[in-house]
């Protein structure tokens, strides 16, 4: 069984949390401390959030500046209503909006900036 673990570094942990936890995701308390929260994303699918001082214990150099985009993590939801009610949710627990929603026949995704400026996009793939 694979599994996998993103790691973002976050500047507020608890607001991090907060943010995360108004769009709907539970966090794993064993791995859950002062200085890192375990995000449980789907079964094998976890986001670690890390204070910066903590993930810097990973790194080799500084931390990436998030205003310059270092990635984009997409997740999958299961209608098109989802992605636009995940968005409204992020933007008013303190998000920005990305991107404007694109809409390409069977696929249709949206996207938002967390507090610390990581870009998460939503897709929706209509199933033949």
């Amino acid at each position: 069984m694979r599994m996998i673990f993103v790691n973002l570094p976050v500047k507020d942990l608890d607001a991090s949390t907060a943010f995360f936890g108004d769009l709907g995701f539970e966090f794993n308390p064993d791995f859950t401390d002062e200085d890192a929260a375990c995000m449980i994303v789907d079964e094998n699918i976890f986001v670690m959030l890390l204070v910066e001082a903590r993930f810097r214990d990973f790194i080799n150099g500084d931390i990436a500046d998030a205003s310059a985009t270092e990635a984009i993590t997409a997740l999958s939801v299961d209608s098109r209503e989802q992605v636009d009610e995940t968005i409204a949710k992020a933007v008013a627990a303190g998000g920005k909006p990305w991107k404007p929603s694109m809409d390409e026949g069977p696929m249709y995704g949206g996207s938002f900036q967390d507090l610390d400026g990581h870009v998460w996009e939503l897709i929706y793939m209509e199933q033949p």
